[in-house]
Order: structure tokens, then sequence, then C-alpha cells
């Protein structure tokens, strides 16, 4: 390299030719980047999808004073001035700076130079050559013999970057979709725990089933995300006589048929509104965020359902319409309405007349640390899918004396969720849930039901992504009642969840966790039951 700086010394217009191709390289590697970015962003429905364009370079400036952040005081402004205005071989960023500032590597070097010495053999080509001085040449001459072989391999690895990229798109799957798929393979058990509501607990086999989805993510501005996922699952919860400490990813009949589980589109309306339309299988979490770190929709995070979100979400399913208005980065409103049969044509379905939920939600973010959200919502036939026998309406149509097509009650639920990053490897949070239902046929009358918990997570412990989690709380539980043949629960059932998610690789995670339930059913003559599950989550 000493040889460098005796051709710098030499001439300044190879000094300022190393310092452009710091921009002119690396300007072209970064811009290079904005497909990938796109498909990173894309591998969540969730995620806004954001143009990436800040680092690609800007047309061939004429002047050195278009350049920003380059002053006449600075020591290679008379170079840059030469080759700005004598050989026109400097390019900038889109916002008017050069960055001449940051460190560059021989290959980086060696790609300038020949991008200037492109440039001077078009000058000479154009009977222009009188603007290269025989100083110039011969500098530059003697760089190029220098650098010869890291050309060379720059040249080596275009070609071979062509090839790849030609043959990517020959074969690509295509130009707006990106394919995702998970694998959730769960085997569990109850580990302790005989009797509930004096029946025998029999469901006490050790069982493995399978959760698995394909996704297909599709933008078509850059800015919309249309999500289609299919989906199988033979996954069973244990049926313990009460449906607290269920499995969020368990499925409902066991079999492995395959449908399109979730289909949805989300696009922005203006800056400062975001839409989703949703045509099967909405959930809360498509309309707004849950403010809990637990959430994984199953394949991460909590194991129950109880853990996994604040029960009150789960009245609200189906297909319809949300929108999130954002007044400031730390505050934003939320509203939904799905409704859980609006492709069934028959009397008292349909999207309005049938079950439904409608959602309202504040969420307050002061800082990265720190999330609220304060939840109202309103439904209609859409009972909890957690919590005592009492509060998740298990004999509804009995009570009602109606069959079960002509069953009728409206929810109106309130929730405060909360999360604080006491750390950045503690975070605390927790949720109380408030649900009045009310009885609009056959028997009537009222119903009190209310839920709360706290969590305590340890985001990368032991290994970068792995997560820890301990959920402490009470699942719904009926505290008050007018309704007849629906008695309040009198005691109190204690809902503990652990779990560690050990992040095995990039694809592969493996969670063990345990959920221990005192007292079922609020019921304190029922035995306490131990579920342990060990979840394995390969993500593609």
């Amino acid at each position: 390299m000493q040889k460098v700086y005796q051709y710098l010394l030499f001439s300044p217009a190879v000094c300022s030719a190393m310092v452009f191709l710091s921009t002119a390289a690396f300007a072209g590697e970064t811009s290079g980047t904005s497909q990938i970015d796109r498909s990173q962003v894309l591998a969540s429905p969730n995620t806004k999808v954001e143009s990436i364009s800040e680092n690609k370079t800007m047309a061939q400036v004429t002047s050195v004073s278009q350049l920003s952040d380059v002053q006449t005081t600075d020591w290679a402004f008379q170079a840059l001035q030469s080759l700005v205005e004598r050989y026109g071989c400097i390019a900038g960023y889109p916002n008017s700076t050069y960055r001449g500032n940051r460190a560059l590597t021989r290959y980086e070097f060696a790609a300038g130079l020949n991008a200037c010495l492109d440039r001077v053999n078009e000058l000479i080509a154009t009977a222009t050559g009188d603007l290269v001085s025989k100083q110039d040449l011969a500098a530059l001459q003697k760089l190029q013999e220098e650098f010869s072989a890291e050309l060379a391999t720059l040249r080596g690895r275009v070609d071979a970057v062509e090839a790849r990229t030609a043959e990517l798109e020959a074969n690509q799957f295509s130009t707006t979709t990106k394919l995702q798929g998970q694998v959730v393979a769960v085997v569990s058990d109850v580990l302790s725990g005989n009797t509930v509501n004096g029946a025998e607990i029999t469901d006490e086999n050790t069982t493995l089933g399978v959760r698995a989805r394909i996704e297909l993510v599709t933008s078509f501005t850059g800015q919309d995300t249309l999500f289609t996922r299919i989906q199988a699952n033979n996954i069973l919860s244990p049926d313990i006589g009460t449906p607290e400490g269920n499995l969020f990813f368990a499925g409902e009949d066991g079999t492995t048929t395959a449908a399109i589980d979730a289909l949805l589109y989300r696009f922005p309306l203006g800056k400062k509104t975001e839409v989703v339309a949703i045509a099967n299988a909405g959930a809360a979490d498509d309309l707004t965020s849950t403010v809990n770190i637990f959430d994984g929709d199953g394949a991460f995070g909590a194991l129950s359902t109880f853990g996994t979100r604040n029960p009150i979400y789960n009245q609200i399913n189906g297909a319809g319409l949300g929108l999130t208005y954002e007044f400031s980065e730390q505050l934003s409103l939320s509203l939904g309405y799905l409704s859980g049969t609006a492709n069934n044509p028959t009397p008292n379905n349909g999207l309005f007349n049938g079950s439904y939920g409608a959602l309202a939600q504040l969420t307050v973010q002061p800082n990265d640390r720190i999330s609220l959200g304060l939840t109202y919502i309103n439904s209609y036939n859409q009972p909890l899918l957690t919590g005592s026998n009492a509060a998740t309406f298990q004999d509804i149509a009995a009570i009602q004396g109606l069959p079960e097509e002509e069953v009728g009650f409206s929810s109106n639920s309130y929730g405060v969720q909360a999360s604080i990053g006491i750390t950045d490897n503690i975070v605390l949070g927790g949720w109380v849930g408030y649900t009045n239902t009310r009885s609009l046929r056959g028997n009537r009358g009222d119903v009190d039901i209310w839920n709360y918990a706290v969590t305590l997570g340890f985001p990368d412990l032991g290994t970068k992504g792995s997560l820890a989690g301990i959920i402490a709380g009470v699942e719904p539980k009926v505290t008050s009642s007018s309704l007849v043949g629906l008695a309040e629960d009198e005691d109190t059932s204690y809902h503990l969840e652990a779990f560690y998610q050990y992040k095995l690789s990039d694809n592969i995670t493996i969670t063990p966790g345990v959920i221990w339930l005192t007292s079922p059913d609020h019921n304190n003559d029922n035995d306490d039951v131990v579920i342990g599950a060990l979840r394995t989550t390969f993500s593609f």
C-alpha cells in the first residue's frame, strides 16, 4: 500500500477518486438491497411496508457546490472540484450529501477507480482528451496496475451476481408474493389431578399433535399486504371438565383437513390511517395490539389461551373491517367490526344479524418500553373462550330454555392492558378484564365476569431471541348473576403458568412449559390440575 500513498501525494485527482468511490461503490451496494429488505418486511402481515431508498445514488453532479457536506475549507475540496468539473465522475446521495468521511475497502476503491477510468476513456473518445493531463493519466494507470487483482475479483463477483439474479428471476415463485410457513408440534399431557366437578379426568394420555401453516404474503404497491393462510391442525386440549387451562394452539375437531384459515388485506389510507379488510378467521390481534409480549399466536410465547391475551379479546372474530388511526407515534385509535356468521344467509345470521364483535381501543406508547391499551368490546352471541363453565356459558341453551340456534345474549367488555420494560431483559405486564353479559331471550338476567393477570417476561434469557415467561392470574369468573340457572362462582381458581422458549436456531424454537390450576372451575372441592406441554416451532 506504500505505492498507493505515493500516488495520492502525486495527484490530487486520484486522492479525491478515493473519496469518490467511498460514495459511489457503497451507495451501489446499499441500493441493491432494497428488494431484500422489502421481502423481510413482508414476512409479517402486521408490519408496514416502507419504501427503502435513502441510500440510492443521485444523478451526476455538475458542481461541487451541489454537495451540501463539502466545504471550500475541506482538504480535498480542490481535488473534488477537479473531478466534478473536469472529469464528471462524482455522484452523491439523493439528499445531496457526499459522505466523504466514511471508511472504504480496497474493493470499493477499485470499483470507484474503474468508474473514473471509464469516464476518462469517454472523454478521450469524444475528442475532449485535452481535459486529461498526462500526470493524471500516469497516476491512474499505475493505480490500475496496483489494483488489477481487486478489479478482476470484482468483475468475477459482478458476473456471478448477474448470473444468480437471472436464475432467480427465471425460477422465482412470484414478483409480488412471498411464500412462508410454520409447523407447531406439541407433546402434552395432564400431569396431575384426578377429579373435577365430581367427574374423573379421563384425558390423561400423552398426545402428539401438529399445526401446519402455509402463508402467502403479497404486496402490490410496497405499502399494502394481502395475507392468505392455509392451515391444518389436529392438536387437542385435554378435557379436564372446565375450559380453564386450554391450549391456545389447539384445533377444534382434531382432524388434519387443510382449509383457508385467514384471509385479509391491509392497506394505508393517507399517512396516518391503516385499513384492514378481513374475509375469514379474523381476530383481535389483526385489528390492534393486545399489549402482551407473550402473544405469539400459539407458535411463540404463552401456551394457554389465558396467557396469550386478555380473554375479552376472544369475543371478536370472523370477517369484517378494521381501522387504525395514529394521532402520533405515542397515541393511536383502533376500531373494528367482525362477524362470526358473515357468510351465513339463514335467518338470525349474516353480517349484521348474527354473532359479532365490535372493538375500540386506545393504545398509548409514551416510549419504546411502555405500552398501555384501553379496550372496549361490544359483542353478540360471542362467549369467552376460557374460564369457568359458568363464565364461558357452557350450558347457555339449557339455562335460557331455548334450542341452540335461538340462543341470544349480548356483552359489554372493558379491558386495561399494560406492558412495562423495566430493563432490556425484564418486562412486567398484565391486564384486567370485566364483562357484563345480558340474556336477551328465554330466561332473562345479567352476569358479571372478571379476570386479571400479572406477567413477567425475560427476553433473551440464555440466548439471543429466547424468552422465559411467568403468568399468574384468575381466569374469567362469574362474580354475580341474576340469570336463573347460572350461579356465581363461589371460590377462586388461580392460573399459574411458566415456560421457557429456547431459540435453537433462526428457524427452530423449543418451548417446555407447565400450567397449574388451583381449584379448577373456581371450586375448592376440585383437585388441582397440572398440564405439561412441549412445543417445537419450525419456521421457514
